[in-house]
């Protein structure tokens, strides 16, 4: 009998990604502290959140495959977490404007049963175009990006806000990264459709 899979977020967006394997999950919170540690790298960060939030929701899942997933923007260096509201996104998108934002996504899938894993680090790459006051005020209406890493939806009218994406994976801009998510299920003998 094949291993239940959990989802550990409560991220809608993961959610929606996971349902595109048409694969038969449940959901459960990690409900971990999600602060970075001190001269964490943000590759070691989102690489530590993952795992941290696979081996919590572990813990009431036993014998099943947990999925865990982190992600953090990057500009100039720093780390930038979401806006989580209006003037924030606002000022997200404008520094934003006619550069480049690194999108770093830690994935993680655990095996309850023996507690081992599979951790990956799938990076991705958002060339802004340049926006002016407008356009980013516009668009902050018109799709409310407050929750999401980068003040967008590259998934919706976010994509307009681009010069150029660069990854190999262009559901890790989203938060789960499938192809990865898909050679890693397939390495623990999970049948996908």
């Amino acid at each position: 009998m094949a291993k239940q899979l959990v989802l550990g977020s409560t991220s809608p967006f993961r959610r929606e990604l996971l349902e595109r394997l048409q694969l038969d999950f449940s959901v459960d919170s990690p409900d971990i502290d999600e602060t970075p540690l001190a001269d964490e790298s943000p590759e070691d960060y989102v690489l530590r959140l993952s795992l941290e939030k696979a081996k919590a929701v572990a813990q009431r899942h036993p014998d099943s495959l947990i999925i865990a997933s982190d992600q953090c923007s990057i500009l100039d260096g720093i780390i930038r977490g979401k806006p989580g509201n209006h003037e924030n996104a606002r000022k997200q998108l404008a520094e934003s404007s006619g550069k480049r934002v690194s999108f770093l996504t830690g994935l993680c899938l655990y095996d309850s049963s023996d507690n081992t894993y599979q951790l990956d680090l799938v990076p991705f790459h958002v060339d802004f175009r340049k926006l002016d006051k407008e356009e980013i005020e516009s668009y902050l209406q018109a799709e409310k990006p407050y929750f999401c890493a980068g003040s967008f939806k590259s998934e919706g009218l976010g994509i307009t806000l681009f010069k150029r994406m660069q990854g190999d994976d262009p559901t890790a801009l989203i938060g789960l990264p499938l192809i990865r998510l898909s050679e890693m299920l397939r390495g623990k003998s999970f049948k996908l459709p």
